[in-house]
Parts: structure tokens; sequence; C-alpha cells
């Protein structure tokens, strides 16, 4: 038998048992932390073997158990995990859910007299008046494998290719894609700014952050160059159809993983994502070395050459690119 916040006694073994939460409610969100605070509690009820659903928000979780369409009386038990008891979604639980035995677990408590608290059998707080704080739940969740950190660059408004360019649609295809993909997406923007604490103000600083992901997808030219730059292997997306300077680009730094617009196939990205998170690792550490420890010959170190040509030489295309005035 154990007891609730009431001095009541109850059996510790239900039935059935519905784990809610903040993640649960339809106008509200899912944060990480209390995701792995669910999973703590999880883990406890599983090796006690004891019978559990969880309700999520339907926005979040559109195919899982869903609190606006559970029987109440199907459960025995309501547990609230993590967050602050407070508001009208939580007292909701109390009356819809007034049969049940409700437990708080993890969870914070601002006022112990406001209905959203009162209403509870038991509270298990991480923190309360007067109370000794305890470890949130998220701090003892089972260690998962960590997924890979991919930087998204993508550009806006290139008109300069005319029909041929697929910017928008290239985009909703990679992102549509990119959300199927078990990995940490980080939306990266190489624009400079020194007022916008959002952006970076300098292309040192915006390398720390690059050099710091598994793999970069791109549309851009300079996302494909920097990434490489920094040894992160990169899956290009050529967003101009039959290929442009992206696609010049790659074949210049002899990078293979590029994707043209108009060959977009989930079948093709897959394929260059498997490539790039194993043997693409060391091939772009292997650009990165070239870049930056072997020759520098490329456009830059003709440009004493040419701005001592006698004017009026025209235009060329082999180490000298210049133009008559």
């Amino acid at each position: 038998m154990s007891t609730d916040g009431k001095g009541n006694s109850y059996v510790a073994v239900c039935a059935r048992i519905l784990l809610t939460g903040w993640f649960s409610f339809s106008d509200a969100e899912a944060t990480a932390g209390d995701a792995l605070a669910l999973r703590r509690v999880e883990d406890v009820l599983r090796r006690e073997a004891m019978d559990y659903d969880v309700a999520w928000s339907p926005g979040f979780r559109p195919s899982a158990v869903h609190l606006d369409d559970v029987q109440p009386t199907a459960y025995s038990y309501l547990v609230f995990v993590s967050g602050q008891l407070h508001g009208p979604q939580v007292e909701d639980l109390h009356r819809r859910f007034a049969h049940c035995v409700r437990i708080a677990v993890g969870t914070s408590v601002l006022d112990a007299a406001d209905p959203a608290v009162t209403g509870f059998d038991c509270v298990l707080p991480r923190d309360a008046p007067a109370a000794q704080p305890l470890p949130d739940l998220a701090a003892h969740a089972p260690v998962e494998p960590m997924t890979p950190v991919v930087g998204v660059i993508l550009a806006h408004g290139q008109q300069e290719y005319g029909d041929r360019q697929r910017l928008g649609e290239a985009a909703e295809a990679v992102t549509r894609w990119l959300a199927d993909k078990d990995c940490a997406c980080v939306d990266l923007e190489p624009r400079l700014d020194s007022r916008d604490w959002r952006l970076c103000a300098t292309p040192a600083q915006f390398e720390s952050v690059l050099a710091r992901m598994d793999l970069v997808v791109t549309d851009r030219l300079h996302g494909l160059v920097l990434a490489l730059r920094d040894g992160v292997p990169t899956l290009a997306v050529d967003p101009v159809a039959g290929g442009a300077k992206l696609t010049a680009q790659a074949d210049a730094c002899g990078w293979p993983a590029v994707v043209p617009a108009d060959r977009l196939a989930s079948r093709r990205l897959d394929h260059w994502w498997q490539w790039c998170l194993t043997s693409g690792r060391v091939a772009a550490r292997q650009i990165r070395h070239e870049f930056l420890e072997e020759s520098d010959e490329d456009s830059a170190t003709s440009l004493v050459a040419a701005l001592t040509k006698p004017q009026g030489s025209g235009w060329s295309a082999g180490k000298t690119h210049t133009r008559a005035r």
C-alpha cells in the first residue's frame, strides 16, 4: 500500500495508467526536457511491469494516443509528468479523471493552494515552497544513441538563372526529406551581421559552428566550400536544372555528393546521405587538408598578372578571367 498527499491509502499496482503532461495538450508544446522526464517515468514503470499509455498532443504525434480521444474510465491512475502545476488545462484533468488516483511527479509547484495542485492525490515535486529541490527527472532518463547533427544552408531568391532555377522546389523537397531523418537539424545562416546576436559577425564565428556539424546539407556554393574547408561532409543539391555554379564548384573540389535539382529523388539523397556519414568523413578531411596544407593555386594567384597585363587584352577562360572595359 502507498499513501497519497491527503493521507489516504491506495494500491500501487493498477490495471492501467495514463501518463500525461504539458506534451499532452493540443494548445501546449512538447519540449526535450519534458520528453526525457517522461522516458524516465516509462523506464521505471516498465521495470515494474506496470501497464500504461502516454497521451500526446495530436499536433506533435498525430498517430499516438490523444487526450481528447481517450475514455477516462479505462484508467485507474492518471500521472502528470514534469512542468509547472497551474492553469485550466491541468484543472480540467482533475474534472475528467475524477475517479482516478491522480499523481504529479517531477513537477514545479508555484502555489500549494492552486486548484491545479490540490486536485492531485499525491504530488512528488522537483521543487515546491519550503521543500528541498530534487534533480529533474530528465537527469536520470535512459541514455540513447546520439543522432547526426546536420547543418542546413539553403539559398533564397537567387533569380539569375531564370527558368532554370528550382530553388523553391528543391528546398521544399530537401526539407520534406530531412523531416523523416533521425537527425538534429540546425538552420545555418551564412549572412554576417555585427548587430544581430542571432547571426555570426565574422567568418571565424560561422566556421566555429559549421565545424561542429556531422554533415551539411546545402544548395549554396559557399555552403559546400566552407563545409569542406572545415572537413565536414556535404550533401549538395544544385538548385539549377542541368547544373550550374554549385556543380562546377563540386567538380573543382573533387566532391562527388551532388544531386541535381532535376534528379532530386529520395533514393539518390539517401545514397549520398549514407556515403557522407561513412566514407565521406574521410574524403572531407582529405579535401580540408588539400585546401589548407597543399597548393594554394587558384584564380587569386593570377591576380597580380592580371593587374599588370596590358589593357584591352580581352577575356579568356584560362587562369586569368578579365573583361575589357
